[in-house]
């Protein structure tokens, strides 16, 4: 049995949204435990996504999830910036593959403008073909900022950061039990020195 961890936050899971949750806590000045199952941080859900910097674009105007994804794209653009995280704003083009799907990409733009992606662009058709010139298409809209991150060098940034901050990564330890118990939260982690015992006032 591994000694019993008491700690103000138990995170489980070592991606991306949960080593920045722990970056976040620990400068906050909260004790943090990281259960992770995995043998490296971001090896499951993190090291599958596209590594697209979205823009704004499809969520309903003025929804939480418009308002958090451009919020965040600004945010995740500086902290690229400032840690020298390979990232590129290379644009996206939507395209209407016919005059029919015009309708339908009017109301895309509307809603992204008003959603407040900057730098919309209309295109023509000959002009999505000099940009991309294996497509072709009956108009297009460019989103230029739109991008790519290297999601794996995201994780470790985050990872890094959260290290510094006084959270403790626990690799290979998978939870397995989680239980409300008088207020704070009880859990059992499996890990290669056997059992831990974790308890923290929020998971």
């Amino acid at each position: 049995m591994s000694p019993d961890v008491d700690v103000d936050v138990l995170v489980v899971g070592a991606g991306v949204v949960g080593l920045a949750s722990a970056a976040a806590l620990g400068r906050a000045g909260r004790s943090v435990w990281v259960a992770e199952r995995a043998d490296g941080v971001g090896r499951e859900t993190s090291s599958r996504n596209s590594g697209v910097i979205h823009a704004g674009l499809y969520y309903p105007e003025g929804s939480l999830k418009a308002r958090a994804c451009v919020r965040g794209r600004e945010l995740l653009y500086e902290r690229c910036r400032q840690r020298r995280i390979a990232h590129r704003a290379c644009g996206k083009i939507v395209v209407a593959a016919s005059a029919q799907e015009v309708p339908e990409l009017e109301a895309l733009a509307q809603r992204a403008g008003a959603n407040g992606v900057p730098g919309l662009q209309w295109l023509s058709g000959d002009r999505v073909s000099v940009l991309e010139p294996h497509v072709r298409a009956h108009a297009g809209l460019l989103s230029p900022a739109t991008g790519i991150v290297d999601a794996h060098a995201l994780v470790l940034s985050y990872a890094a950061e959260a290290e510094s901050a006084g959270a403790h990564i626990a690799l290979r330890n998978e939870v397995l039990a989680l239980e409300l118990t008088g207020g704070r939260w009880q859990a059992e982690a499996r890990g290669p020195d056997g059992w831990a015992r974790v308890r923290a006032a929020a998971v």
